[in-house]
């Protein structure tokens, strides 16, 4: 063999059985990185701080929350989507998935008889029982913990690395964060904060104090939180809202049985408010802020629109 074209290490005289020892380990190299392209584990730390064997490329998932069901439709990877819970009604194709219980009260029985290879779990809200029984049968659980505008874009990162859709996942996260400062470079511009009140709940009147994520958006989005104070979901009295003098009113439900419309009509009654005086009583989907997915920047600028509309017309 001419020395110019040798291989790097072999010597000149190689005889055969030493060229086809080297072919073999070249070939077993080969093997391990096919193996580990096709199926070798992954050990990953998930959201909630445990360390998880996820398979390279799962092709069967279980989504254990409506959130992550979303995530999966926005990265293009349903296809890989075996079963989902109740509420999992976003997209419309979702509502046609086998159903394994809502995201509170799992049925075990009906996610193992799926055989997924991953089940994708949310921190807050699924029972931690469900999740040890399915890892001690085998069922790797990875979960996430999405609870604000930057925990959002994460997940959907994390989300798109567990479904070997990374460069999906990275184009979905630019376009979030696009948006996020779109909206926050534009509130910039204005120091006017016109006082909010969420309803999120009818009897008794609820809304969302710091550290939810209607709190976070409707600061975002250039307003002032009326409920904002240590309680998450504090409780008012309609005296108490009426005290607070709320210059606009948003209204949603979790509750899909609600008449928003009626409690709109109610809030009119309340002529010496000023929302009411200036007409700026508004109803929204509850699904744009109770999930935090990709749709919660919808969210945002749904919010963002209603409270300066100067701004975002």
């Amino acid at each position: 063999m001419d020395e110019t074209v040798r291989p790097l290490n072999m010597p000149s005289c190689a005889n055969f059985a030493t060229r086809r020892k080297l072919y073999s380990i070249a070939a077993m190299l080969m093997l391990v990185l096919v193996f580990a392209k096709t199926g070798e584990p992954r050990l990953l730390r998930d959201q909630a701080g445990r360390t998880v064997s996820v398979p390279d490329n799962p092709l069967r998932v279980v989504s254990l929350a409506p959130s992550i069901t979303e995530i999966i439709f926005a990265l293009g990877e349903s296809g890989r989507l075996k079963g989902v819970t109740q509420h999992c009604d976003f997209p419309e194709a979702a509502k046609s998935l086998p159903k394994v219980g809502s995201y509170v009260h799992l049925d075990l029985e009906r996610i193992v008889a799926l055989k997924p290879d991953l089940c994708i779990a949310v921190r807050d809200g699924n029972p931690e029982n469900v999740v040890t029984e399915l890892e001690a049968l085998g069922i790797p659980v990875y979960a996430v913990d999405p609870r604000n505008l930057d925990t959002a874009v994460d997940t959907v990162l994390e989300v798109g690395q567990l479904l070997d859709a990374t460069t999906k996942a990275q184009r979905l996260a630019i376009e979030m964060r696009a948006r996020i400062e779109r909206v926050t470079e534009r509130v910039a511009k204005t120091r006017l904060r016109p006082r909010v009140f969420f309803q999120i709940g009818d009897a008794p009147i609820v809304s969302a104090g710091n550290n939810t994520v209607i709190s976070e958006l409707i600061v975002a989005a250039g307003g002032q939180n009326l409920a904002e104070g240590p309680t998450s979901y504090p409780r008012f009295s309609m005296e108490q809202v009426l005290a607070l003098q709320p210059e606009i009113v948003i209204i949603t439900s979790m509750t899909k049985e609600v008449d928003l419309q009626q409690m709109c009509a109610e809030w009119r009654k309340y002529e010496g408010l000023p929302a009411v005086r200036d007409n700026r009583i508004f109803v929204v989907e509850a699904d744009l802020f109770d999930r935090v997915t990709p749709r919660l920047i919808d969210g945002l600028e749904t919010l963002a629109g209603i409270i300066h509309p100067e701004l975002f017309r």
